[in-house]
């Protein structure tokens, strides 16, 4: 199962490399060690066994890796474009294998970036298969698995609108749903239409719109008694607004991990005190008190105040406005959508 790492602030810049390298836990040592605070293995009933955490979440995740960041280049230099848009960079091989990633995150800084690092199921491992998945200003990014696509890929992709259909350049389940979200977000209006911000609201109504696509035409194509489940935790951003889910349609079966903060930038940031492996830190420049508000949602917590992270309940999203507002929302799903076949993929 993959591991991703976003951050998106109003006002204040993180360094790539203070987030994404420099912890001991960071997103890019998550190919191979795992830190689960919070994580229950259990359900009520103490049904949920040790094996079904251990298969959704501590995998050896070395197939490759994507990060993007907004940037204002483009604007600056050109009077038809506005607002900041997503850089993307991405290789088929572990993040610290890649010399050039690693210069990238020492001189790049942003005030939004999402990371991911792959654990391959059933598509090549290569670049373009590889996470986060951009749509002119729209970024979008999965763990977890969608259930038989190979049975629903087609129809999914008969539902998509033609720009957002040709933009598919891999083959995973996760870049049809982006596509498919971005389809539902923008009402199929097109690529001049990718360029547009939407309330977080209509984010959030697009990512669980193509989610519930995803299970119908499941319930079409496989019987009731075979139908598995999907695990969905997946993350949007234009940038300035972020939604995040942690799903998986099965009554009793957990997603994989999924925590938030909006503390663990100040200690992820080298200009203030602290450091995300509890060192000391005597190059700080700031004080706590004056950092930007941030909201962080990762798959694992890459600092060593555990206080810092909240583990987001199962079948909940976070929304994340412009500005900052933060708010966490149960997602409902009818009944009949949970899948009934026993388990045998992720």
């Amino acid at each position: 199962m993959c591991r991703w790492f976003a951050y998106v602030s109003d006002s204040e810049e993180c360094l790539l490399e203070d987030v994404l390298i420099t912890p001991a836990h960071s997103l890019s040592k998550q190919v191979h060690d795992h830190y689960l605070p919070k994580l229950l293995s259990h359900d009520p009933h103490e049904i949920t066994t040790e094996h079904e955490i251990t298969a959704r979440n501590r995998l050896f995740n070395v197939d490759g890796f994507g990060v993007a960041w907004y940037t204002s280049a483009a604007s600056d230099f050109n009077a038809l474009t506005s607002g900041r848009r997503p850089a993307l960079y991405k290789n088929a091989q572990p993040p610290l294998h890649d010399t050039n990633f690693r210069s990238l995150c020492a001189n790049t800084s942003t005030t939004a970036c999402f990371a991911h690092i792959r654990a391959a199921t059933a598509t090549p491992i290569v670049s373009v298969n590889n996470h986060p998945f951009v749509f002119g200003r729209h970024t979008i990014m999965h763990n977890g698995v969608i259930a038989d696509f190979i049975f629903i890929c087609r129809d999914m992709c008969k539902l998509m609108d033609d720009d957002t259909y040709a933009n598919i350049s891999g083959s995973t389940d996760s870049e049809h749903l982006a596509a498919l979200y971005i389809t539902y977000l923008t009402n199929g209006a097109g690529k001049s239409s990718w360029e547009k911000t939407y309330p977080v609201a209509a984010m959030r109504d697009a990512l669980k719109k193509a989610m519930g696509t995803v299970i119908k035409l499941q319930s079409s194509a496989v019987e009731a008694s075979k139908r598995q489940a999907n695990s969905l935790n997946v993350c949007a951003s234009d940038g300035s607004q972020l939604v995040a889910f942690r799903c998986r349609n099965h009554a009793l079966e957990q997603p994989p991990s999924l925590y938030y903060s909006t503390h663990a930038g100040v200690t992820l940031n080298r200009k203030y005190p602290d450091h995300p492996d509890g060192a000391e830190n005597p190059d700080a420049i700031m004080k706590p008190e004056d950092h930007g508000r941030h909201v962080i949602v990762a798959s694992e917590p890459s600092t060593y105040k555990k206080r810092d992270w909240e583990l987001i309940e199962k079948n909940h999203a976070v929304l994340v406005e412009v500005g900052g507002e933060l708010k966490v929302e149960e997602v409902t799903f009818p009944a009949e959508w949970n899948a009934e076949g026993i388990t045998t993929g992720f």
